[in-house]
Order: structure tokens, then C-alpha cells, then sequence
């Protein structure tokens, strides 16, 4: 396996940010890593990274122990953290080159691996400017080029398309899925599209704690029997009297009158949100039932 952790805890003062989590990621598997904000999905990538140190428990990455051996754990991993920092007076080329220098490439390895980089995430156009004057999207594509340049097993990403726009998305998800085919990915996301067309498996945290940690495909084990209502009025309403309803978990306004309204059991409440509508002069202008989703299992699961 490349990453080991077990009984994982990590406190602040008298906060548990990390409480006795277990898990391990092997060669080949992308790893969905997702919690609320404040779960401790970024401090146990800091741990894994050698950035934070552990109050308990064990983290190995390759063999290596993240107290013990640091440096080893470091030469192995590639991260690329939630606020991606560059050196914005470099150029591009240079950039990469200064990184590699770092992990003691140099010459001609040193000089393939940069234009592989270059070729993998798409910076050919941009190699020659400055890190400064490039949008967020290829600031992010030279922040995973930097993780990669030294060919580490294990891939750490700290919600990497956060504030990209979709097409921004779809082509960094797409640089992680081929860099991920034999190294560890692992990487945390609010974007559960993203978990779709990522993931192999998907661990949830949610206070510290795992709630789940399954096969994407598996999920939906989680939430048994449950449905999704998809509620649309006029204008807005009262969402205390729509949570009131029989086997109601959970309601997200949406805006503009929208609601989602996660159900558990089997109960149908289609025609008592008619009635409680027609009890309150609410317009209903829309009503859809869907089975699970992935973002109501992951409320469901972090309520």
C-alpha cells in the first residue's frame, strides 16, 4: 500500500480536529476525500504531508513514517494544497526547473521530466511567461505540474479546481485521471460530479470522524430507502413547516423558491407538500422525486 494511517488524531488546544481515523490508499486508486468545511480533511493531508505533526497514531506513506522519516515520506509525495503557492515573478520553465532542482533532478533528467510536465498539463503555450500573468486555471495546471515533477507515488490535492470555471474543471480533472493511472491519488473536493468522474472510492469525514468509505459505486448503500424531492414556489417560503413533514432529514433552499428536501423511508410525501402548500397559499410551481444522489447521501451522512 503507499498511504497507512491508523488511529489518526490530531488536537487544538481542546479540539479534536482529526479523532482516530483509519484508512489506507493503494498504487492505481483515486481517493475522494470529503467532509464539510472544518472536518479535517486539510489537516490530514497536512499530516500526511509532513506539514502538521500527528498527536497520535500512525501515518506511513511508502513504508516510510511521517514522525520517523520525513524527508523519505517528502520525496515520495506530490501535493498541491488548497491555496496553490508560486513564485509569481518566475516564468514558467523556470519555475519548474528551480522545483526539480529542489527534489535534486538535474541535467537531462532533470530536462525530459520538465517538457513531460509541460506536455501532460498543458502548458506549452505558457512556458515561457511569467507565473504572474496567468489565469487561475493555469496557475493550478503549474501548481500540479510542480507535485508531478519529481514522479512521487503518491499524488495529495487539496480541492484542486476550487474557483476554476467548468471548462477549467473538466480539463484539470482530466490531468489528474492520467496522472493517477499507477500512482496514489488522493484528494478532496466539494464537487460531487467530480466524485462521478474521478473517483475510484470515496472516503467521507465529517467531525473529525469517517462516516463512510466505500466504492463510488457502493454508496448508495449509505442511504437505504431514501428519495430527494426537488421543490419549486413562486417565491419563498417557510422551511421549518417543510421539515415538519413525516421522515423529512434534511432542507437546502436552493434560492429563488427552490428547495431540496432529502426523505427517508418509504413515505411518499408528494401529496402532503400539495397540501401543506394549499394550507398556506404557497404557489407550487414545480415537484420532482429522484432516488439518491451523491449530495444528498453526503448530507445525509454530515447533517
Amino acid at each position: 500500500m503507499s498511504v497507512h494511517i491508523s488511529q489518526l488524531i490530531k488536537i487544538y488546544g481542546s479540539q479534536k480536529a482529526v479523532d482516530g481515523i483509519t484508512f489506507e490508499a493503494n498504487p492505481g486508486e483515486v481517493v475522494g476525500f470529503l467532509g464539510p468545511n472544518g472536518a479535517g480533511k486539510s489537516t490530514t493531508m497536512k499530516i500526511i504531508t509532513c506539514y502538521l505533526p500527528p498527536s497520535s497514531g500512525q501515518v506511513q506513506v511508502c513504508g516510510h513514517d511521517v514522525v520517523k522519516s520525513p524527508m523519505e515520506v517528502r520525496r515520495n509525495i506530490g501535493y498541491l494544497p488548497e491555496h496553490n503557492p508560486l513564485y509569481l515573478d518566475m516564468y514558467v520553465h523556470e519555475y519548474l526547473q528551480f522545483i526539480g532542482s529542489v527534489h535534486k533532478m538535474k541535467g537531462a533528467t532533470l530536462k525530459q521530466r520538465i517538457s513531460e510536465m509541460i506536455d501532460l498539463c498543458g502548458l506549452g503555450r505558457e512556458q515561457g511567461k511569467k507565473i504572474g500573468s496567468l489565469s487561475k486555471g493555469y496557475r493550478q495546471r503549474v501548481g500540479l505540474a510542480q507535485s508531478l515533477i519529481h514522479n512521487p507515488q503518491v499524488l495529495i490535492l487539496d480541492e484542486p479546481t476550487t474557483g476554476l470555471d467548468p471548462n477549467q474543471i473538466v480539463e484539470i480533472r482530466q490531468v489528474i485521471k492520467e496522472a493517477g493511472r499507477n500512482k496514489t491519488v488522493i484528494f478532496s473536493t466539494h464537487i460531487m460530479q467530480e466524485v462521478e468522474a474521478i473517483c475510484d472510492r470515496v472516503i467521507i469525514i465529517n467531525l473529525g470522524k469517517i462516516v463512510a468509505d466505500s466504492p463510488v459505486r457502493d454508496l448508495y448503500q449509505y442511504q437505504k430507502g431514501s428519495q430527494t424531492l426537488f421543490i419549486e414556489f413562486s417565491h419563498e417560503i417557510d422551511t421549518e413547516k417543510l421539515s415538519s413533514l413525516p421522515d423529512v432529514q434534511a432542507v437546502t433552499s436552493r434560492g429563488g423558491g427552490k428547495y431540496e428536501v432529502l426523505t427517508s423511508g418509504s413515505t411518499d410525501i408528494r401529496s402532503l407538500v400539495f397540501r401543506l402548500a394549499a394550507e398556506n397559499n404557497w404557489s407550487l410551481v414545480g415537484l420532482k422525486q429522484e432516488e439518491n444522489s451523491l449530495e444528498s447521501i453526503f448530507q445525509s451522512l454530515t447533517k
